[in-house]
């Protein structure tokens, strides 16, 4: 791919992701830490972002760099808008209130019936609600929150072993969630480090046919110093 080609095929795909989540030059520059003449320069092809802005970019309207740098037709151009985005918010948020919402009725309906208490039932729930924010994490935004919602099963379901055992009163079992959690959150940086590098090349290290590193000057330059 020559530079033109990929300079005209960014300026393009930030042009269409800028005005399809109905952001202005100032706004998206904003954002960017970049003015709105850098993004006006970019969305004409007379420059273009350097890998680490690129990466801010996909990030920020959750595509990737790959797709940033390609030429897409409007049969594959399929980005979701912010009303989208917003709508599997409330989704995750009525799933995750619905779960609970049907515990407490089944929790009301069993002491109406049985004259018994079960306070336990919001504990059991827990577990669920957690997973199924992880599964929509994932399939959703790229496994955003996953970590939160990781984090939260874990407790729970030592939530759950400390409730069944509760005569016990074994609140020891709450000492074996501090190495599983640092082993999630290990996992979870592990992960992050992957993703960052295989999608910024700005991670690698490039060399010319003389063994010397290129140069830094040029377009991104131009671009840095109209912050």
């Amino acid at each position: 791919m020559e530079i033109n080609e990929l300079k005209y095929n960014i300026a393009q795909n930030i042009y269409y992701l800028r005005t399809v989540n109905h952001m202005t030059q100032s706004e998206l520059g904003e954002k960017l830490n970049y003015s709105d003449k850098a993004i006006s320069k970019w969305e004409r092809a007379e420059g273009m972002p350097d890998a680490y802005v690129l990466h801010k970019i996909s990030d920020m309207f959750g595509v990737s760099v790959d797709y940033l740098i390609n030429e897409h037709n409007e049969q594959d151009t399929k980005i979701e808008t912010k009303p989208t985005k917003d709508i599997k918010r409330l989704i995750a948020t009525i799933v995750l209130w619905g779960i609970i919402a049907v515990a407490i009725l089944l929790m009301v309906v069993l002491y109406l019936a049985t004259d018994n208490f079960y306070w336990q039932i919001i504990i059991y729930s827990l577990p669920v609600t957690f997973i199924v924010q992880i599964v929509l994490s994932c399939v959703w935004w790229r496994g955003r929150g996953s970590f939160l919602f990781a984090s939260l099963l874990i407790w729970a379901i030592l939530g759950i072993v400390y409730v069944a055992l509760l005569r016990y009163n074994f609140w020891e079992i709450f000492f074996i969630g501090i190495p599983v959690q640092i082993i999630v959150f290990l996992c979870y940086k592990i992960r992050i480090t992957i993703t960052v590098t295989q999608k910024n090349p700005k991670f690698f290290v490039w060399k010319d046919s003389g063994g010397k590193k290129p140069s830094n000057n040029g377009e991104n330059g131009e671009n840095k110093g109209e912050k």
